[in-house]
């Protein structure tokens, strides 16, 4: 395949009816679409994300019922610095669509998307984790993995791989599994002084 031919099948699928549709209810908040390799991309001004994904998951030619990932991507370097992703699909209708919102690292906030769909939640709650995206109206948004004393954010680009976390004591334990934990402890490094 010829580089024009690869350019004239790219220009046809960038006129696919889904991003369509989306530039004509959402003119101004559709920054950029594409569908290089059928792969459906639409990205949009963090302010609008909630009113397109309710749109995205209640217009019958779009019927995305199904979220399948919320993640985070790190541009450092790049302003802004942080990209929201929201993966979706379509049970009735068997399409995909990616769905981008560009947040800056100052403010670094955009509307959950927990009332349109109510797996959002752990899937929110893991790219707080990871990444500090505070998701606002989320009804639980705290850490998943980590533990609250965890300082930082691991998969950011500019988190140091050998930074020393806060050892923390457990907590809401039994006195008996607090006890044995801390015979473990004696045992792996010599008595206590």
């Amino acid at each position: 395949m010829s580089a024009g031919q690869d350019l004239t099948q790219e220009s046809a699928a960038a006129e696919h009816p889904l991003l369509e549709r989306l530039r004509e209810h959402f003119a101004t908040a559709v920054v950029a679409t594409h569908a290089h390799r059928d792969d459906l991309t639409v990205q949009v001004a963090p302010a609008s994300i909630l009113e397109i994904c309710t749109f995205l998951r209640d217009d019958p030619d779009c019927a995305f019922d199904f979220l399948m990932d919320v993640t985070a991507v790190d541009y450092i370097g790049s302003v802004p610095r942080f990209e929201v992703i929201y993966h979706l699909y379509s049970l009735r209708k068997n399409h995909r669509l990616r769905v981008k919102a560009r947040v800056a690292e100052e403010d670094l906030r955009i509307a959950s998307v927990t009332p349109v769909w109510a797996g959002a939640n752990w899937l929110e709650r893991e790219t707080y984790d990871m990444y500090g995206v505070h998701f606002e109206g989320h009804p639980d948004l705290r850490r998943i993995y980590l533990y609250e004393e965890f300082q930082g954010h691991p998969l950011r680009k500019d988190y140091p791989k050998e930074k020393r976390q806060p050892l923390v004591r457990g907590r809401d334990v039994g006195q008996g599994a607090a006890r044995r934990a801390e015979e473990r402890e004696r045992e792996g490094y010599g008595r206590w002084q």
